[in-house]
């Protein structure tokens, strides 16, 4: 438990002191909100990767392009995960994740000041309002808009179906899909545990964007089914990568 303490004493103040700062920022229609958000979100995350004594490597971050919106979709098996992708994704990105973290004190307020979207699944009117507010983020503010289209952490680490409101976005907006393989995460901290090991390495692979322009809204099985193929093709050949290693 040595690491989960590690982690929870540099989280704390960290939390407040960036959640109390972006919330005030937010609350003052700050100019440099924007910045500050992108800002504080990679910090926030490198501190705590620090504190879990967690390395994390890039392959590929050619593919981003910090000048016009994207959407990254990528594996989802740990909280590690997120810290990873706000850590060493280039330029300013955002966040879909579950509604439950808008409900953390003072972390939750923040996280929706910091631009961040939240999404209830299991309400389809709030759900699809989730998506608006997405597609009005990547046309006003041209970040790297991030999913896990899985919906949650695999507990067995297996990829699993993906759910296509991601998908449906792309289409919409005409914004490419980067496909990304998340590895050794699982290893840092598997869901359901409270365990942290120390001293691993997250490997982040980028593969090549998917082009939209061919897709109508008819085709988003399709679409899903080609990042979901992408993204294991990059696990598989990730895997190999390490194996070698």
């Amino acid at each position: 438990m040595i690491g989960l303490l590690r982690v929870v004493v540099v989280a704390v103040p960290l939390t407040i002191a960036y959640a109390t700062h972006l919330i005030w920022a937010a609350w003052r229609k700050s100019a440099s909100l924007e910045r500050i958000s992108n800002e504080y979100t990679r910090r926030w995350a490198s501190h705590l990767l620090r504190a879990a004594r967690t390395r994390v490597e890039l392959v590929g971050g050619e593919v981003i392009d910090p000048d016009r919106a994207q959407l990254l979709v990528a594996n989802h098996v740990s909280w590690f995960d997120v810290l990873a992708l706000a850590a060493c994704v280039p330029g300013p990105s955002r966040f879909i994740a579950k509604k439950e973290l808008e409900k953390i004190p003072l972390f939750g307020p923040a996280w929706q000041a910091a631009g961040h979207i939240s999404i209830d699944r299991g309400d389809r009117a709030s759900a699809l309002e989730s998506l608006e507010r997405a597609r009005r983020t990547l046309e006003r503010d041209r970040p790297t808009v991030i999913f896990f289209p899985e919906g949650t952490r695999s507990p067995t680490g297996e990829l699993r179906a993906f759910k296509k409101g991601a998908f449906v976005l792309a289409i919409q907006t005409g914004v490419e899909v980067v496909p990304a393989a998340i590895l050794g995460s699982r290893e840092v901290m598997a869901k359901g545990s409270l365990r942290i090991h120390m001293g691993r390495t997250i490997r982040v692979h980028l593969g090549a964007p998917i082009p939209v322009s061919e897709f109508t809204i008819e085709d988003r099985d399709e679409l899903t089914g080609r990042a979901r193929s992408d993204v294991m093709k990059l696990l598989g050949g990730a895997e190999g990568e390490s194996d070698e290693n």
